[in-house]
């Protein structure tokens, strides 16, 4: 292994830490959204949202901190590989792609939820629906 290896995780961690915090940034928003179109009244969606929210919020912040801890054993790699510590820039490398995966598996999970949370509007929607009609002059 030379200092080139753990070298080509940095552009790939930079965009994975680009894309948790756009999503995070999308979820604040959401957040916001959600607390000023309901106002006083919280309906029975509101509630089944938030509970989604603190759960993303939760694995949103595991994933940046795997990333970063995954950033920093990256770069100590590189350190060590510099310094001729092979063998320990191999293990903090190691320990770096593991940390890198367990974000990415991580983000997965996040994104499972976040598809849950489109149901859960989805279902509001066709309830709300469902009790106004479609809409159309059937007679």
């Amino acid at each position: 292994m030379n200092l080139t290896t753990p070298a080509l995780l940095f552009p790939a961690i930079s965009l994975l830490f680009l894309a948790y915090t756009n999503r995070f940034l999308v979820l604040a928003q959401l957040i916001r959204q959600l607390h000023d179109r309901e106002g006083g009244q919280v309906r029975d969606m509101v509630f089944r949202q938030i509970d989604n929210l603190k759960k993303r919020i939760a694995l949103i912040r595991w994933m940046q901190g795997l990333g970063v801890l995954a950033f920093l054993l990256c770069a100590l790699a590189m350190f060590f590989l510099f310094i001729k510590m092979d063998l320990v820039a191999e293990v903090s490398f190691g320990f770096s792609l593991l940390l890198l995966v367990l974000s990415l598996v991580v983000s997965l999970v996040e994104i499972a939820i976040s598809t849950r949370a489109i149901e859960i509007e989805l279902e509001d929607l066709a309830r709300c629906h469902d009790v106004l009609g479609d809409g159309r002059d059937n007679g």
